[in-house]
């Protein structure tokens, strides 16, 4: 009686255990704002001493991508610089083996920005196929893969043309796949067959203006809203047509982070030239503006422009470029502590349980407690820089150094 009570408490602990487990197959994770179900990830790590370092493993291929995990394979993009080549490649999530590489497109490096790379757009998987998209020249390229490696289809939907280089990130939606193409020049949003690649719907953007923003998609207010900030607005599309539902003029020019959503309210941060911090209620229609629509608004200190922040339980948590981080009330907008992390941090917040991840670009994470007081739980060292964003999936914490491939989990 004893042995059967005890096999079935150890049933029991791994089922709840695997209730909270989720894969993490794009861009910011299964929902698309760094935000994880899970209740086991480890909080302290140290790849110098091997602290809770599961394995890791060394990437050839530079790039500022994140990686993408679905069951028992990672995939990850990079740029083979040498050879001008843009590579999609796969890992065995149990010991880090390199399983394949494939060679998307070989084509001349496009002008970027310093902080930029030639691989940061991250892929997104659907369990079945996994969807990548780059630079090809003055075109956009995107491609699906099985799991295999073996490639399903090829096209390239539109020109692109900026001076700070490529970064797009698909989502998929229902049967598409949606890219943003946000450029120097005739702009737009189109969303794709995942099957085919065909063309579903395109939607020109008429501001014509660079911006890197990964969309999100939320039911909200009766409606499906697809939401991005970038090209001199803050708009919501319908994700099924491409229709715009509504627009906010501004508050800028040029955006990188992802907006995120919570109380009902979306976030934006960051911009160029000014920077700001804005709470939006998206129940509008056509042209909204700041009087009728914008719940709060902070400018310029401890505003993101590249990382994206993260919104959970009552609180909102961004970290500026410079390493000013920040919580904010999410419905005031009230700021309840603003502290310096790190020397510059290019990587997007993650946030599991009470926990909020800031990861810097010298590949140190700070964990902090999730709530109104500046609380540092652990300073953690990866041993070189990174400038991705972790991906958390069961159990584990995968981060993207600047050489290596990191997994990380509780021993």
């Amino acid at each position: 009686m004893k042995l059967l009570i005890a096999s079935s408490l150890v049933v029991l602990l791994a089922a709840s255990g695997m209730a909270s487990a989720e894969n993490w197959p794009c861009w910011r994770g299964p929902r698309g704002d760094g935000t994880s179900i899970e209740s086991n990830l480890p909080t302290e790590w140290d790849a110098v001493s091997g602290q809770n370092i599961a394995w890791k493993a060394a990437v050839l291929y530079t790039g500022h991508s994140s990686p993408v995990i679905w069951g028992d394979r990672i995939f990850l993009t990079g740029a083979d610089e040498a050879k001008s080549r843009r590579m999609l490649m796969a890992f065995d999530r149990g010991n880090g083996k390199l399983l394949w590489e494939i060679d998307v497109e070989d084509a001349p490096l496009e002008k970027k920005h310093k902080l930029n790379s030639w691989a940061s757009g991250t892929p997104a998987t659907d369990g079945n196929l996994i969807y990548v998209t780059f630079l090809d020249e003055k075109e956009m390229l995107v491609a699906a893969y099985d799991f295999s490696g073996h490639q399903k289809w090829k096209v390239k939907p539109g020109v692109f043309s900026s001076v700070h280089g490529y970064c797009s990130c698909p989502v998929l939606f229902e049967n598409t796949v949606i890219v943003n193409g946000d450029h120097d020049g005739d702009a737009y949003l189109v969303a794709l067959d995942r099957q085919t690649g065909s063309t579903i719907w395109k939607t020109p953007r008429e501001n014509k203006t660079r911006s890197y923003c990964t969309p999100i998609i939320r039911d909200i207010g009766g409606r499906t809203q697809m939401i991005l900030s970038g090209s001199k607005c803050v708009a919501s599309y319908d994700p099924r047509s491409g229709k715009r539902l509504w627009i906010l003029d501004g508050p800028t020019e040029q955006f990188v982070a992802s907006p995120v959503e919570n109380k009902g309210l979306i976030f934006i941060t960051g911009g160029f030239p000014d920077k700001h911090i804005m709470a939006i209620d998206p129940t509008g229609s056509d042209k909204i503006t700041e009087a009728s629509h914008v719940k709060w608004h902070h400018l310029n200190k401890g505003v993101s422009y590249v990382p994206s922040p993260v919104a959970a339980s009552d609180y909102f948590y961004c970290v500026a470029d410079g390493g000013i981080a920040g919580c904010y009330d999410a419905i005031s907008g009230d700021i309840n502590w603003q502290e310096r992390l790190g020397r510059h941090h290019s990587s997007s917040l993650v946030t599991a349980a009470n926990y909020v991840y800031f990861l810097d670009d010298d590949g140190i994470t700070h964990v902090l407690k999730s709530g109104p007081k500046f609380e540092v739980l652990a300073t953690n060292k990866l041993g070189e820089e990174a400038y991705s964003s972790p991906a958390l999936s069961n159990a584990q914490i995968f981060i993207r150094g600047d050489k290596h491939l990191f997994c990380i989990q509780q021993k």
